[in-house]
């Protein structure tokens, strides 16, 4: 399955650009040294591949997006002299793409409700997609005449996938379930990495109040997009299982994955938003120039 995917990946047509990749922040809060460091790796690449590079604005978390901080993602990352095509995707404005992948999985039983308490789920989103990964859950669906109950209740619910329903619609596609994995050093050097969407559980997709979950809507979102190569950091390293289960799930192509190192604090810790003190609007006051910070963070 992964090896007819990616050749056809790689082989679109004549003139066709092969290499596509994206950085994709969130606009809740400023882009710090990590951020620099993650949306120079890919704009590098796309560049010594002669591919295209894209900005994606993952603003789907209405309460902790900010339209201020869009704009700062966009002056930040043009004063560290990075271009990128238009139109820059947002993900407020593709809702009805997402929702019609998640009634798809719907309509094929792929998903069921889970009753957990929202504080449980919203820390399960929240982890999600930079970890620690919550304990994977494997709850499956509870009896229906206890559903019916709580659904008249009023009770809120989650959808999550069910891997025991995926494996059986997948047969023994579900075998040879994987994707290419780039070395960061040397993209040349790349592996079959098995597929083992078990490592995440039944990953929750949806809730009403809380929106689509990370996983669906960064698949939807690589495959309209064209993205031929996901390069981010290897935080994500374990999303990828899952991610490629829900590409054969919805019929989208798999990407290849090149998972960089995470740029670190002086305590060993990887940077946060709340490092203020590191953010890129920091460094502009504090006189730094992008071509230094270029230099800082290894790249001339």
């Amino acid at each position: 399955m992964l090896d007819s995917r990616d050749s056809c990946m790689q082989a679109q047509g004549p003139g066709a650009v092969s290499f596509v990749t994206r950085f994709a922040p969130s606009p809740s809060g400023y882009l710090h040294r990590g951020h620099a460091f993650s949306a120079l790796t890919a704009f590098e690449a796309a560049r010594a591949a002669g591919g295209r590079f894209l900005l994606r604005i993952e603003d789907i978390d209405a309460e902790r997006c900010r339209p201020e901080f869009e704009v700062a993602i966009h002056e930040d990352l043009a004063w560290l002299g990075l271009a990128w095509e238009e139109p820059v995707l947002r993900q407020s404005e593709r809702l009805a793409d997402y929702r019609a992948a998640l009634e798809a999985l719907q309509a094929r039983g792929l998903l069921y409700r889970c009753f957990r308490t929202r504080r449980e789920l919203t820390l399960e989103i929240a982890r999600a997609p930079h970890g620690p990964e919550p304990a994977p859950f494997r709850g499956g669906p509870i009896a229906p005449d206890e559903e019916q109950a709580r659904l008249e209740r009023g009770d809120p619910y989650a959808w999550r996938l069910s891997l025991d329903a995926a494996r059986a619609e997948l047969a023994d596609a579900w075998l040879t379930l994987g994707f290419v994995e780039e070395r960061p050093e040397n993209p040349k050097e790349a592996r079959l990495t098995p597929a083992e969407p078990e490592r995440l559980g039944d990953v929750v997709l949806a809730r009403k109040d809380l929106g689509v979950a990370y996983h669906l809507a960064v698949v939807v979102d690589d495959a309209a997009q064209g993205v031929t190569h996901v390069i981010r950091g290897e935080d994500l390293a374990e999303a990828a299982h899952v991610q490629v289960l829900l590409q054969a799930l919805l019929g989208l192509p798999t990407p290849r994955y090149r998972h960089h190192r995470l740029l670190l604090r002086p305590d060993g810790k990887r940077f946060a938003k709340r490092d203020t003190a590191e953010t890129l609007r920091a460094l502009m006051d504090q006189g730094v120039t992008p071509q230094a910070l270029r230099r800082q963070l290894g790249f001339s």
